[in-house]
């Protein structure tokens, strides 16, 4: 299983809502939803991918969705949000 600890302060969600209209009770509510889940439950990703999809209003190609599957499996995803923001 593996678990995430994200420590954000407020200067993160609010780089993420001016690039993305989301908004920080938003993500936490995601976040919080999450708690518990096996995100390498393949299942468990594509509903992640999903809800973060509907949430940003932005499509996910199949294609785009098993990148992302495949990148958080080989464990390739920046430790570092600010150098993705």
């Amino acid at each position: 299983m593996i678990i995430w600890v994200i420590i954000m302060d407020d200067s993160i969600f609010d780089k993420v809502e001016k690039k993305t209209n989301v908004k920080k009770n938003d993500i936490l509510k995601l976040a919080k939803s999450l708690s518990g889940k096996d995100l390498n439950d393949e299942k468990v990703l594509r509903s992640l991918i999903k809800d973060v999809a509907k949430l940003a209003n932005k499509p996910v190609s199949k294609e785009k969705e098993e990148k992302i599957i495949n990148a958080v499996k080989k464990d390739k995803i920046p430790k570092n949000l600010n150098k993705i923001i």
